[in-house]
Protein backbone atom coordinates (compact mmCIF):
# COMPACT_ATOMS: atom_id res chain seq x y z
CA UNK A 1 0.00 0.00 0.00
CA UNK A 2 2.95 2.26 1.19
CA UNK A 3 4.53 1.65 -2.36
CA UNK A 4 1.46 2.37 -4.24
CA UNK A 5 0.46 5.97 -2.33
CA UNK A 6 4.29 6.63 -3.00
CA UNK A 7 3.69 6.22 -6.62
CA UNK A 8 0.68 6.96 -7.52
CA UNK A 9 0.92 9.87 -10.52
CA UNK A 10 -3.11 11.01 -9.32
CA UNK A 11 -1.82 11.65 -5.70
CA UNK A 12 1.08 13.42 -6.89
CA UNK A 13 -0.73 15.99 -8.98
CA UNK A 14 -3.33 16.14 -6.71
CA UNK A 15 -0.95 17.52 -4.28
CA UNK A 16 0.79 19.76 -6.55
CA UNK A 17 -2.71 21.11 -6.74
CA UNK A 18 -3.28 21.83 -3.49
CA UNK A 19 -0.02 23.57 -3.44
CA UNK A 20 -0.53 25.88 -6.88
CA UNK A 21 -1.48 29.61 -5.35
CA UNK A 22 -3.98 29.76 -8.70
CA UNK A 23 -6.17 26.77 -7.69
CA UNK A 24 -6.18 27.91 -3.56
CA UNK A 25 -6.74 31.62 -4.97
CA UNK A 26 -9.83 30.19 -7.46
CA UNK A 27 -11.00 28.59 -4.27
CA UNK A 28 -10.71 31.43 -1.68
CA UNK A 29 -11.78 33.74 -4.14
CA UNK A 30 -15.65 31.37 -4.66
CA UNK A 31 -15.81 30.73 -0.81
CA UNK A 32 -15.50 34.34 0.32
CA UNK A 33 -18.33 35.40 -2.70
CA UNK A 34 -20.20 32.44 -1.55
CA UNK A 35 -20.11 33.44 2.25
CA UNK A 36 -20.62 37.09 1.65
CA UNK A 37 -23.88 36.58 -0.86
CA UNK A 38 -25.06 34.25 2.13
CA UNK A 39 -24.76 36.80 4.77
CA UNK A 40 -26.46 39.82 2.35
CA UNK A 41 -29.43 37.91 1.57
CA UNK A 42 -30.10 37.76 5.60
CA UNK A 43 -29.85 41.32 6.00
CA UNK A 44 -30.40 43.13 2.17
CA UNK A 45 -33.98 44.03 1.71
CA UNK A 46 -32.66 42.91 -1.75
CA UNK A 47 -33.69 39.56 -3.69
CA UNK A 48 -30.81 38.69 -5.18
CA UNK A 49 -28.02 41.42 -3.17
CA UNK A 50 -24.86 40.43 -6.07
CA UNK A 51 -23.58 43.14 -4.83
CA UNK A 52 -21.82 41.86 -1.73
CA UNK A 53 -20.41 38.69 -3.64
CA UNK A 54 -19.23 41.08 -6.13
CA UNK A 55 -17.41 42.96 -4.22
CA UNK A 56 -15.72 40.08 -2.02
CA UNK A 57 -14.71 38.71 -5.57
CA UNK A 58 -12.88 42.32 -6.18
CA UNK A 59 -11.78 42.35 -2.66
CA UNK A 60 -9.93 38.81 -2.13
CA UNK A 61 -6.71 39.65 -4.63
CA UNK A 62 -3.83 37.96 -5.23
CA UNK A 63 -2.24 39.34 -2.04
CA UNK A 64 -3.11 40.58 1.23
CA UNK A 65 -1.74 43.52 0.82
CA UNK A 66 -4.01 44.14 -2.26
CA UNK A 67 -6.59 42.80 -0.74
CA UNK A 68 -6.15 45.93 1.93
CA UNK A 69 -5.97 48.38 -0.39
CA UNK A 70 -8.61 47.45 -2.97
CA UNK A 71 -10.90 47.03 -0.09
CA UNK A 72 -11.18 50.19 1.07
CA UNK A 73 -11.14 51.77 -2.36
CA UNK A 74 -14.37 49.45 -3.80
CA UNK A 75 -16.18 50.78 -0.44
CA UNK A 76 -15.25 54.20 -1.16
CA UNK A 77 -15.84 54.31 -4.91
CA UNK A 78 -19.23 52.77 -4.15
CA UNK A 79 -20.43 55.16 -1.63
CA UNK A 80 -19.58 57.54 -3.63
CA UNK A 81 -21.36 56.60 -6.79
CA UNK A 82 -24.62 55.85 -4.56
CA UNK A 83 -24.17 59.79 -3.06
CA UNK A 84 -24.28 61.14 -6.61
CA UNK A 85 -27.41 59.00 -7.51
CA UNK A 86 -28.91 60.54 -4.48
CA UNK A 87 -28.27 64.27 -5.06
CA UNK A 88 -28.85 63.60 -9.07
CA UNK A 89 -32.63 61.56 -8.12
CA UNK A 90 -33.68 64.70 -6.54
CA UNK A 91 -32.51 67.36 -8.56
CA UNK A 92 -32.82 65.90 -12.12
CA UNK A 93 -34.59 62.20 -12.41
CA UNK A 94 -33.16 60.34 -14.97
CA UNK A 95 -33.17 61.41 -18.50
CA UNK A 96 -30.48 61.08 -21.28
CA UNK A 97 -28.79 64.09 -20.68
CA UNK A 98 -28.90 63.78 -16.72
CA UNK A 99 -27.42 60.49 -17.35
CA UNK A 100 -24.59 61.97 -19.37
CA UNK A 101 -24.15 64.60 -16.49
CA UNK A 102 -24.30 61.41 -13.84
CA UNK A 103 -21.41 59.63 -15.98
CA UNK A 104 -19.46 62.83 -16.25
CA UNK A 105 -19.85 63.71 -12.35
CA UNK A 106 -19.18 60.20 -11.44
CA UNK A 107 -16.14 59.71 -13.10
CA UNK A 108 -14.97 63.65 -11.67
CA UNK A 109 -15.40 62.40 -8.04
CA UNK A 110 -13.59 59.08 -8.65
CA UNK A 111 -10.67 61.00 -9.44
CA UNK A 112 -11.18 63.26 -6.46
CA UNK A 113 -11.52 60.35 -3.94
CA UNK A 114 -8.41 58.63 -5.53
CA UNK A 115 -10.05 55.59 -6.25
CA UNK A 116 -7.62 54.56 -8.60
CA UNK A 117 -8.83 51.38 -10.67
CA UNK A 118 -12.43 51.98 -9.43
CA UNK A 119 -13.56 55.20 -10.86
CA UNK A 120 -16.08 53.85 -13.55
CA UNK A 121 -17.14 51.79 -10.30
CA UNK A 122 -18.13 54.94 -9.18
CA UNK A 123 -20.35 55.59 -12.61
CA UNK A 124 -21.39 51.95 -12.42
CA UNK A 125 -22.73 52.40 -8.89
CA UNK A 126 -24.48 55.80 -9.46
CA UNK A 127 -26.20 54.53 -12.74
CA UNK A 128 -27.70 51.26 -10.80
CA UNK A 129 -29.06 53.33 -8.33
CA UNK A 130 -30.72 56.10 -10.67
CA UNK A 131 -31.98 53.33 -12.93
CA UNK A 132 -34.43 52.59 -9.95
CA UNK A 133 -37.59 53.62 -8.55
CA UNK A 134 -36.92 53.43 -4.67
CA UNK A 135 -33.75 55.28 -4.96
CA UNK A 136 -33.40 55.87 -0.88
CA UNK A 137 -33.59 51.86 -0.10
CA UNK A 138 -31.34 50.63 -2.90
CA UNK A 139 -29.33 53.31 -1.98
CA UNK A 140 -28.64 51.96 1.21
CA UNK A 141 -28.77 48.40 0.35
CA UNK A 142 -26.26 48.84 -2.12
CA UNK A 143 -23.83 50.48 0.35
CA UNK A 144 -24.99 47.26 2.85
CA UNK A 145 -24.09 44.79 0.39
CA UNK A 146 -20.66 46.32 -0.44
CA UNK A 147 -19.77 46.89 2.93
CA UNK A 148 -20.52 43.15 3.57
CA UNK A 149 -18.41 42.04 0.46
CA UNK A 150 -15.82 44.20 1.66
CA UNK A 151 -15.96 42.77 5.29
CA UNK A 152 -16.15 39.28 4.06
CA UNK A 153 -12.98 39.79 1.89
CA UNK A 154 -10.85 41.48 4.10
CA UNK A 155 -11.47 38.86 6.92
CA UNK A 156 -11.23 36.37 4.61
CA UNK A 157 -7.91 37.25 3.72
CA UNK A 158 -6.71 37.99 7.28
CA UNK A 159 -8.38 34.44 8.66
CA UNK A 160 -6.78 32.55 5.89
CA UNK A 161 -3.69 34.42 4.89
CA UNK A 162 -3.19 34.49 0.47
CA UNK A 163 -0.51 32.42 -0.98
CA UNK A 164 3.01 33.85 -1.20
CA UNK A 165 4.02 33.99 -4.87
CA UNK A 166 7.79 34.03 -4.31
CA UNK A 167 8.28 30.35 -5.61
CA UNK A 168 6.46 31.56 -9.08
CA UNK A 169 9.09 35.04 -9.32
CA UNK A 170 11.88 32.69 -8.58
CA UNK A 171 10.74 30.44 -11.59
CA UNK A 172 10.40 33.44 -13.96
CA UNK A 173 13.34 35.24 -13.05
CA UNK A 174 15.36 31.58 -13.65
CA UNK A 175 13.42 31.50 -16.67
CA UNK A 176 15.01 34.43 -17.90
CA UNK A 177 18.57 33.90 -17.08
CA UNK A 178 18.04 30.48 -18.97
CA UNK A 179 17.26 32.29 -21.97
CA UNK A 180 20.04 34.66 -21.40
CA UNK A 181 22.15 31.63 -21.59
CA UNK A 182 21.07 30.42 -24.44
CA UNK A 183 21.18 33.46 -26.29
CA UNK A 184 25.23 33.58 -25.04
CA UNK A 185 25.63 30.25 -26.20
CA UNK A 186 24.41 30.56 -29.57
CA UNK A 187 26.04 34.11 -30.35
CA UNK A 188 29.46 32.09 -29.12
CA UNK A 189 29.15 29.65 -31.30
CA UNK A 190 28.22 31.44 -34.57
CA UNK A 191 31.41 33.99 -33.78
CA UNK A 192 33.72 31.05 -33.40
CA UNK A 193 33.32 30.20 -37.07
CA UNK A 194 32.55 32.42 -39.85
CA UNK A 195 29.37 34.85 -39.06
CA UNK A 196 27.39 36.43 -41.73
CA UNK A 197 25.97 39.82 -41.45
CA UNK A 198 22.71 38.36 -41.41
CA UNK A 199 23.30 35.83 -38.79
CA UNK A 200 24.58 38.74 -36.24
CA UNK A 201 21.38 40.68 -37.11
CA UNK A 202 19.19 38.37 -35.99
CA UNK A 203 21.52 37.57 -32.61
CA UNK A 204 20.47 41.21 -32.01
CA UNK A 205 17.03 41.32 -32.29
CA UNK A 206 16.92 38.35 -30.21
CA UNK A 207 18.85 40.45 -27.70
CA UNK A 208 16.27 42.61 -28.32
CA UNK A 209 13.27 40.52 -27.85
CA UNK A 210 14.53 39.91 -24.27
CA UNK A 211 13.27 43.17 -23.10
CA UNK A 212 9.71 41.90 -23.31
CA UNK A 213 10.74 38.62 -21.00
CA UNK A 214 11.95 41.31 -18.58
CA UNK A 215 8.60 43.21 -18.24
CA UNK A 216 7.16 39.81 -17.69
CA UNK A 217 9.39 39.03 -15.04
CA UNK A 218 8.71 42.49 -13.57
CA UNK A 219 5.28 41.86 -13.37
CA UNK A 220 5.89 37.95 -11.36
CA UNK A 221 8.51 39.92 -8.92
CA UNK A 222 5.33 42.89 -8.12
CA UNK A 223 3.16 40.06 -6.96
CA UNK A 224 5.50 38.71 -5.45
CA UNK A 225 6.70 41.61 -3.83
CA UNK A 226 3.07 42.72 -2.45
CA UNK A 227 2.60 38.95 -1.57
CA UNK A 228 5.26 39.59 1.23
CA UNK A 229 3.77 42.60 2.41
CA UNK A 230 1.60 42.08 5.26
CA UNK A 231 1.65 38.68 5.09
CA UNK A 232 1.79 37.21 8.74
CA UNK A 233 3.20 33.81 7.41
CA UNK A 234 6.53 35.66 6.01
CA UNK A 235 9.01 37.05 7.96
CA UNK A 236 12.10 38.99 7.06
CA UNK A 237 9.55 40.09 4.24
CA UNK A 238 11.85 43.02 3.27
CA UNK A 239 15.19 41.02 2.82
CA UNK A 240 13.42 38.71 0.39
CA UNK A 241 11.89 41.29 -1.81
CA UNK A 242 15.24 43.55 -1.95
CA UNK A 243 17.00 39.79 -2.87
CA UNK A 244 14.27 39.04 -5.70
CA UNK A 245 14.34 43.00 -6.97
CA UNK A 246 18.17 43.47 -6.82
CA UNK A 247 18.43 39.92 -8.73
CA UNK A 248 16.24 41.09 -11.48
CA UNK A 249 18.09 44.18 -11.68
CA UNK A 250 20.92 42.73 -12.11
CA UNK A 251 20.05 40.19 -14.92
CA UNK A 252 18.33 43.05 -16.66
CA UNK A 253 21.58 45.08 -16.76
CA UNK A 254 23.59 41.59 -17.97
CA UNK A 255 20.78 41.58 -21.05
CA UNK A 256 21.36 45.42 -21.80
CA UNK A 257 25.65 44.36 -21.75
CA UNK A 258 24.47 41.14 -24.22
CA UNK A 259 22.88 43.42 -26.62
CA UNK A 260 25.04 45.90 -26.99
CA UNK A 261 27.45 43.08 -27.48
CA UNK A 262 25.72 42.00 -30.06
CA UNK A 263 25.30 45.29 -31.91
CA UNK A 264 29.29 45.30 -31.67
CA UNK A 265 29.37 42.17 -33.17
CA UNK A 266 27.06 42.69 -36.07
CA UNK A 267 28.78 45.69 -36.88
CA UNK A 268 32.20 43.94 -36.77
CA UNK A 269 30.59 41.48 -39.06
CA UNK A 270 29.53 43.92 -41.38
CA UNK A 271 32.99 45.71 -41.23
CA UNK A 272 34.87 42.43 -41.99
CA UNK A 273 32.23 40.17 -44.23
CA UNK A 274 33.19 37.97 -46.41
CA UNK A 275 35.92 37.39 -43.79
CA UNK A 276 35.09 35.70 -40.19
CA UNK A 277 34.39 37.55 -36.85
CA UNK A 278 38.19 36.29 -35.37
CA UNK A 279 40.88 34.60 -35.84
CA UNK A 280 40.55 30.23 -35.08
CA UNK A 281 42.00 30.79 -31.92
CA UNK A 282 40.25 33.61 -30.49
CA UNK A 283 36.99 32.61 -31.99
CA UNK A 284 37.44 29.24 -29.80
CA UNK A 285 38.01 31.37 -26.81
CA UNK A 286 35.57 34.09 -27.30
CA UNK A 287 32.89 30.95 -27.20
CA UNK A 288 34.28 29.42 -24.35
CA UNK A 289 34.12 32.60 -22.67
CA UNK A 290 30.64 33.20 -23.32
CA UNK A 291 29.82 29.74 -22.24
CA UNK A 292 31.45 30.33 -19.16
CA UNK A 293 29.78 33.17 -18.31
CA UNK A 294 25.69 31.95 -19.34
CA UNK A 295 26.85 29.12 -17.16
CA UNK A 296 27.57 31.84 -14.45
CA UNK A 297 24.46 33.80 -15.16
CA UNK A 298 22.28 30.81 -14.46
CA UNK A 299 24.13 29.98 -10.96
CA UNK A 300 23.63 33.79 -10.20
CA UNK A 301 19.63 33.05 -10.74
CA UNK A 302 19.69 29.99 -8.50
CA UNK A 303 21.54 31.83 -5.84
CA UNK A 304 19.16 34.79 -5.97
CA UNK A 305 16.28 31.94 -5.59
CA UNK A 306 17.75 30.14 -3.26
CA UNK A 307 15.79 29.57 -0.04
CA UNK A 308 18.19 27.51 2.44
CA UNK A 309 20.92 29.20 4.07
CA UNK A 310 23.10 25.68 3.02
CA UNK A 311 21.77 25.58 -0.71
CA UNK A 312 22.73 29.33 -0.77
CA UNK A 313 26.34 29.00 0.30
CA UNK A 314 26.53 26.09 -2.21
CA UNK A 315 25.02 28.22 -4.88
CA UNK A 316 27.56 31.26 -3.70
CA UNK A 317 30.42 29.07 -3.68
CA UNK A 318 29.64 27.63 -7.64
CA UNK A 319 29.15 31.18 -9.01
CA UNK A 320 32.72 32.69 -7.41
CA UNK A 321 34.57 29.12 -9.02
CA UNK A 322 32.47 29.92 -12.51
CA UNK A 323 33.50 33.57 -12.67
CA UNK A 324 37.11 32.89 -11.54
CA UNK A 325 37.16 30.49 -14.36
CA UNK A 326 35.59 32.73 -16.73
CA UNK A 327 38.20 35.47 -15.29
CA UNK A 328 40.97 33.45 -16.46
CA UNK A 329 39.23 32.94 -19.94
CA UNK A 330 38.50 37.02 -20.37
CA UNK A 331 42.51 37.59 -19.65
CA UNK A 332 43.38 35.13 -22.44
CA UNK A 333 41.31 37.16 -24.72
CA UNK A 334 42.34 40.22 -23.59
CA UNK A 335 46.18 38.98 -24.81
CA UNK A 336 44.13 37.44 -28.73
CA UNK A 337 42.52 40.52 -28.54
CA UNK A 338 45.48 42.88 -28.87
CA UNK A 339 47.21 40.96 -30.98
CA UNK A 340 44.01 41.04 -33.85
CA UNK A 341 44.04 44.67 -32.89
CA UNK A 342 47.68 45.75 -33.91
CA UNK A 343 47.10 43.04 -37.03
CA UNK A 344 43.77 44.66 -37.94
CA UNK A 345 43.97 48.72 -36.82
CA UNK A 346 40.52 49.31 -38.71
CA UNK A 347 38.60 47.24 -35.95
CA UNK A 348 40.85 48.06 -33.11
CA UNK A 349 37.49 50.21 -31.78
CA UNK A 350 35.14 47.04 -31.91
CA UNK A 351 37.51 44.35 -31.00
CA UNK A 352 37.86 46.52 -27.52
CA UNK A 353 34.18 47.16 -27.31
CA UNK A 354 34.01 42.77 -26.85
CA UNK A 355 36.07 42.93 -23.77
CA UNK A 356 34.70 46.01 -22.68
CA UNK A 357 31.29 44.19 -22.86
CA UNK A 358 32.61 40.92 -20.83
CA UNK A 359 33.99 42.88 -18.53
CA UNK A 360 30.61 44.35 -17.35
CA UNK A 361 28.94 41.52 -17.51
CA UNK A 362 31.46 39.77 -15.22
CA UNK A 363 31.37 42.72 -13.05
CA UNK A 364 27.61 42.85 -12.47
CA UNK A 365 27.65 38.91 -11.77
CA UNK A 366 30.62 39.49 -9.03
CA UNK A 367 29.17 38.41 -5.78
CA UNK A 368 31.18 41.11 -3.66
CA UNK A 369 29.51 43.84 -6.27
CA UNK A 370 26.02 41.96 -5.64
CA UNK A 371 26.54 42.15 -1.53
CA UNK A 372 27.51 45.60 -1.52
CA UNK A 373 24.38 46.28 -4.20
CA UNK A 374 22.16 44.38 -1.44
CA UNK A 375 23.40 46.43 1.65
CA UNK A 376 23.08 49.18 -0.54
CA UNK A 377 19.22 48.36 -1.40
CA UNK A 378 18.52 47.49 2.42
CA UNK A 379 19.58 50.82 3.77
CA UNK A 380 17.82 52.66 0.99
CA UNK A 381 14.32 50.65 1.56
CA UNK A 382 14.88 50.90 5.26
CA UNK A 383 15.70 54.45 5.38
CA UNK A 384 11.96 54.97 3.19
CA UNK A 385 10.11 52.54 5.38
CA UNK A 386 11.40 55.11 8.87
CA UNK A 387 10.73 57.95 7.22
CA UNK A 388 7.16 56.75 6.04
CA UNK A 389 5.73 55.28 8.75
CA UNK A 390 8.17 56.00 11.78
CA UNK A 391 6.20 54.26 14.95
CA UNK A 392 5.52 51.24 13.08
CA UNK A 393 9.17 51.00 11.81
CA UNK A 394 10.18 51.15 15.77
CA UNK A 395 8.00 48.14 16.87
CA UNK A 396 9.11 46.17 14.23
CA UNK A 397 13.04 46.88 15.03
CA UNK A 398 12.37 46.08 19.22
CA UNK A 399 10.02 42.70 18.05
CA UNK A 400 13.17 41.71 15.60
CA UNK A 401 15.92 42.42 18.64
CA UNK A 402 13.51 40.34 21.28
CA UNK A 403 13.28 37.75 18.37
CA UNK A 404 17.06 37.45 17.96
CA UNK A 405 17.72 37.34 21.67
CA UNK A 406 15.36 34.75 22.08
CA UNK A 407 16.98 32.91 19.12
CA UNK A 408 20.70 33.16 20.72
CA UNK A 409 19.21 31.70 24.05
CA UNK A 410 17.55 28.80 22.42
CA UNK A 411 20.51 28.24 20.27
CA UNK A 412 17.30 28.54 17.15
CA UNK A 413 19.34 30.06 14.65
CA UNK A 414 19.37 29.82 9.86
CA UNK A 415 17.59 31.92 8.07
CA UNK A 416 13.65 31.39 7.16
CA UNK A 417 12.40 32.09 3.83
Amino acid sequence: MREVREGSPSLERLGKLRRDPVVVQTLRSAAAATIAYVIALRLSPETAPLTAPLTALLVVQVTLYATLTNGIRRVNSVVAGVVVAIAFSLLVGLTWWSLALLIVASLAVGHLVRVDEYVPEVAISAMLVLGVTTVGDTAWARILETLIGAVVGLGFNLLLAPPVWVEEAGESLDGLARRLRQLMLRIGEEAAGRQPFEQAAARLHEARRLDHDIVEVDAALKQAEDSLRLNPRVRDSLLHRVVLRTGLDTLEICTVVLRVLARTLTDLAKEREPEPLFGKETGAVVEQLLSEIADAVVSFAVLVTTHVSSNADAAESRLSAELRTAAGTRDKLALLLREEAERETRHWQLLGAVLTEVNRILDELDTEHRSHRLLEELDRVSAEQRARMPRLTRMRERMGVQERLWRNRTGIGGRSW
